[in-house]
């Protein structure tokens, strides 16, 4: 069991972490200490009754657990989602901003993350309000990208100790390109925006990026790099990660909507993405930077 807290709630997680140790007869092991630590048990433990004892002790405080085997913490692969994961942005909310409608754009965004509509009918409604914008917008709409606190030093850090990753995004190249390039991903899955005469067309070319498309991804990964699913990692928010996060050995539910982390086995609500190299068993002085 691994439990993890943002900054500034150093205490609530020693007194929780306190209280299981007893509940479950666990030694402590402080990860990053005020920040992660491990509950490791000294007989069986059932993964789904701890989960449930440390989320009765947790209450309300701003407390992740994480319950998970032992053996095989360390993954060699990670495939992550690009918006609302891996940076901070929804793109598509953010070009709405250029033709007025960045609230109406973002209620279906939301709607479509939910699992509420149609991913591939909201993406193509939503791309359409952007017919003829000048392709300039899509560079101003790019420097407002802000990395994800914690996005950096999980990718450098895997990468450093030769973890494959992938970005696999929804979203458009013209976004996951640069994302990829400044997070130092190996690997970019996106949908292409087709521009016309230096406009945007309001389409996507097809093959469009779907849910089946980001676990197709993984899967040809892993046999590419002769894995199997439990040396894989995958993180996401939305309904259309569920099929990925079901895929790999360990998925996380980052900060996710309602839905999602309703369905997902592991969840991330709290800390930032460091969570993932501690969820591994890393400790602070290992991550990167």
């Amino acid at each position: 069991m691994t439990l993890l807290a943002p900054a500034g709630n150093s205490a609530a997680l020693s007194a929780v972490a306190g209280e299981l140790a007893r509940d479950l007869a666990a030694k402590i092991v402080w990860l990053a200490a005020g920040e992660a630590c491990d509950l490791l048990p000294l007989g069986p433990l059932e993964a789904e009754a701890a989960a449930v004892t440390a989320r009765r002790r947790i209450g309300g405080a701003p407390i992740d657990v994480v319950v998970q085997p032992m053996a095989g913490r360390r993954k060699r692969l990670l495939v992550a989602d690009m918006e609302s994961t891996m940076i901070e942005n929804e793109m598509l909310d953010e070009l709405a901003d250029f033709v007025g409608q960045r609230t109406e754009v973002a209620e279906i965004t939301r709607r479509a993350m939910n699992g509420e509509l149609d991913f591939v009918a909201a993406l193509t409604a939503r791309v359409g309000l952007l017919t003829g914008l000048p392709a300039s917008v899509l560079a101003e709409a790019a420097a407002r990208i802000r990395p994800m606190p914690g996005a950096h030093a999980l990718i450098a850090t895997m990468r450093r100790d030769g973890v494959a990753t992938a970005l696999v995004s929804g979203g458009f190249t013209a976004f996951a390109n640069p994302v990829a390039a400044a997070l130092g991903f190996d690997r970019v899955v996106a949908n292409h925006l087709d521009l016309v005469a230096g406009k945007i067309a309001g389409r996507v070319r097809p093959p469009i990026v779907t849910r089946e498309t980001k676990r197709d991804t993984l899967r040809a990964l892993a046999a590419e790099y002769r894995l199997a699913p439990a040396q894989t990692m995958a993180v996401g928010d939305g309904a259309n990660d569920l099929p990925l996060l079901a895929e790999a050995g360990i998925g996380i539910a980052y900060r996710a909507k309602p839905a999602v982390a309703a369905a997902a086995r592991w969840r991330i609500d709290h800390a930032d993405l460091t969570a993932l190299l501690y969820i591994q068993g890393y400790r602070r002085e290992e991550i990167a930077g």
